[in-house]
């Protein structure tokens, strides 16, 4: 069975200058609006969280933050884009686990996201939730999903934000440990393919718990099994997918903000602090929780090296699980 568990040198001259200015660039920053580059359609996981913190950072910083979404390609279109902005100061990339496993199924990526943006900080980190149409699909339990799953081989269909999302992959390793085929349908973001589940266009979603807890709170949606160790606040009468059967199938997103590279360490610096205080404001922590998203305090230097580690795991999974793009 495989499982998915997973988790200056100055001159001597010009010394006192130098050091001078850089306090002074920092406090001057922002002095006009801030875009986040959003590599997926408004509606979708990253989305739902970007806009938040976009709205936190600007009664913080004082300037609009405008966010610019680019979907495509499982994320990479968007990545790619912001990875060529300038590094001013006054672009900044958000976006997700996706971009730690784009580079294992996209081998020509025109960027690297280890090398090409500036770590600034993770932002939230949801689990995924197994989401189906209470009109398409009768199962009540995750068990009774698996069930008829393996009884109606490439019945039922199931929604990704694209192909190398982890919503892609967690479906594909569903589908590993649980001996059943489901086709996989691909959109160009979540948003997209939960308006197509919402409306009984597809059946089953491996989704993010930020996109879709509003949706089955409010009963659009069924979910079967959330695939983490705990139970999540948002949705706590659903169990998690050890408790419903399925032992090993625990998958977590998480989304994040990066700088292009050579952005000023400065302002990097300044707002890695922003979003820091943002984290723990009070309109940012409710929100986070009916979401069902942790606030994990991985920032800068720690970012990068957890970065890393996920596409490291990811490679693995992907050329384990022999997952291949549609």
């Amino acid at each position: 069975m495989i499982k998915s568990s997973w988790l200056i040198a100055l001159a001597v001259s010009g010394g006192f200058g130098v050091a001078a200015t850089a306090p002074a660039q920092a406090q001057a920053w922002p002095q006009k609006p801030i875009t986040f580059i959003v590599p997926f359609p408004a509606g979708g996981g990253t989305d739902a969280f970007a806009r938040p913190i976009a709205a936190q950072l600007e009664q913080q910083l004082g300037q609009r933050i405008i966010i610019d979404n680019r979907g495509g390609a499982g994320g990479t279109v968007g990545a790619s884009a912001a990875a060529r902005m300038a590094p001013d100061g006054y672009t900044f990339f958000v976006g997700a686990a996706h971009h730690a496993i784009a580079p294992a199924l996209y081998p020509k990526l025109d960027y690297n996201i280890q090398t090409d943006f500036v770590p600034v900080g993770v932002i939230a980190q949801p689990p995924q939730v197994v989401v189906v149409h209470p009109g398409k699909v009768q199962a009540k339990k995750l068990a009774e999903l698996i069930d008829y799953a393996r009884k109606n081989p490439d019945k039922l269909n199931y929604a990704s934000a694209g192909n190398g999302t982890t919503h892609h992959l967690a479906g594909e390793l569903f589908k590993l440990v649980t001996k059943t085929n489901l086709t996989h349908v691909p959109y160009r973001g979540a948003g997209p393919a939960m308006q197509d589940l919402v409306a009984g266009q597809v059946d089953v979603m491996f989704d993010g718990l930020g996109s879709s807890a509003a949706q089955v709170q409010s009963g659009a949606l069924r979910a079967l099994a959330v695939a983490a160790p705990a139970r999540s606040d948002a949705i706590p009468d659903v169990p998690t997918a050890k408790q419903a059967g399925l032992d090993g199938y625990e998958v977590a997103t998480w989304y994040a903000i990066w700088a292009p590279k050579n952005t000023p360490d400065d302002i990097v610096t300044r707002m890695r602090g922003e979003i820091e205080k943002a984290l723990k404001a009070p309109m940012i922590t409710e929100a986070w929780k009916k979401n069902g998203s942790t606030i994990p305090a991985i920032y800068g230097a720690d970012f990068g090296k957890f970065v890393t580690a996920e596409v490291a795991r990811w490679g693995k999974v992907v050329e384990d699980a022999k997952i291949k793009l549609d």
